[in-house]
């Protein structure tokens, strides 16, 4: 390895080309724009890159593997290539280095870790020793709504490998994530029956008032001791304030912390019924990541970067999150680290930004994570 292997400003420069090619995840066009570079990056380097055509709206897949170590399970790097910030972004939030601080949209999450996981492997590829371990490297296009199109790709690739290291952004100074919350979306449809409010309002059956009850049973479950949140984000109903209202909707986000309590509780809100005769009340919906809990070999991952990063100077302490992430689908069966990206502050704001003190010391934890891993 060069002894200007991990050179902040290269790095911060390829941050760049990627931050300036807006992905948001409704532009599969802009998406794949960035898959382009992403595999054209990928050109020289002895790896193979196949590309996944993107669906329902959604833009490609990458996967790209490593020439050597693919006979058995390896390492396994999950980044997403997409973001919330809508196109135009950039005009609002263009790139710009403020002293440590390098913003731009999408460049904490999660184009800052997604491009130190590529970078982190040129620089194995141009070591004369490979290691010991296959490296594959998975960049989505759907993280950002929940990854409907990627996950199963992202479970049969976590499946087949030893560890999962996943790029999402280090929390709270520099933690990387061990465990994180499971989330459940569903969706409440409420029908009465209208009448004229002034007139005749005996005759009709109020789909809003019967959300108020939905709202409040789900409010109720609640249990913050538990690490269980229940939040009705979204509602709409009526048509006009001189009519019953005859539907009701509502959109309602659940995290739990244990496969447990997202069994105990699942049921508890599909099975929600209508307390209001001549109203019906139906709900729909899952649990759509499931939660990662911190397994023995998650935690033995976790130790050993640890004692790397202790080797590269710095101190790497651990977090839960109540987000989602990848790393959600892999935790269960494969020893997964999450939130080895950049540090920063800022996810989905107008003053997103990555620090650029953590480039090198992070960049050169993934490095010896490929060469040491077992």
């Amino acid at each position: 390895m060069s002894s200007n292997a991990f050179e902040v400003a290269q790095i911060l420069e390829g941050i760049r080309h990627w931050v300036l090619i807006e992905s948001p995840t409704e532009r599969p066009d802009q998406v794949n724009k960035l898959a382009d570079v992403v595999a054209a990056g990928y050109r020289n380097l002895p790896a193979s890159v196949e590309r996944v055509a993107g669906r329902d709206g959604c833009g490609d897949h990458l996967v790209t593997r490593s020439s050597w170590g693919q006979d058995v399970p390896g390492i396994l790097v999950l980044s997403h290539l997409d973001t919330v910030h809508p196109m135009g972004s950039i005009g609002r939030l263009p790139f710009k280095i403020e002293g440590n601080r390098a913003l731009g949209p999408g460049i904490y999450d999660m184009k800052g870790g997604a491009y130190l996981a590529y970078h982190a492997f040129r620089q194995i590829c141009a070591d004369d020793a490979r290691p010991p371990l296959g490296i594959t490297q998975l960049y989505v296009s759907d993280e950002e709504i929940g990854s409907p199109t990627s996950r199963a790709l992202i479970e049969a690739e976590g499946r087949k490998a030893k560890y999962v290291l996943v790029t999402e952004p280090a929390r709270d100074g520099g933690k990387v994530i061990t465990g994180r919350k499971g989330v459940a979306r569903f969706d409440v449809f409420i029908k009465g029956a209208p009448a004229h409010a002034g007139t005749r309002l005996e005759d009709g059956r109020s789909a809003i008032l019967e959300l108020r009850h939905v709202i409040q049973t789900l409010e109720a479950m609640n249990d913050l001791t538990r690490g269980i949140t229940v939040n009705v984000g979204v509602v709409r109903g009526g048509t006009r304030p001189n009519v019953v209202a005859e539907l009701a909707y509502a959109q309602v986000d659940v995290r739990v912390p244990t496969m447990a309590y997202a069994d105990e509780l699942v049921p508890k809100i599909l099975g929600i019924s209508s307390r209001t005769e001549g109203v019906s009340v139906k709900v729909s919906g899952e649990l759509n990541r499931p939660p990662y809990e911190k397994t023995s070999a998650g935690a033995a991952l976790y130790a050993h970067a640890k004692k790397l990063a202790a080797e590269l100077g710095f101190e790497l302490l651990d977090a839960f999150s109540g987000g989602g992430s990848d790393s959600n689908f892999t935790a269960p069966h494969t020893a997964t680290l999450d939130g080895l990206g950049v540090d920063g502050k800022g996810a989905h704001t107008y003053y997103e930004q990555l620090y650029i003190s953590s480039i090198e010391p992070r960049a050169r934890l993934l490095y010896r994570l490929y060469q040491t891993l077992r």
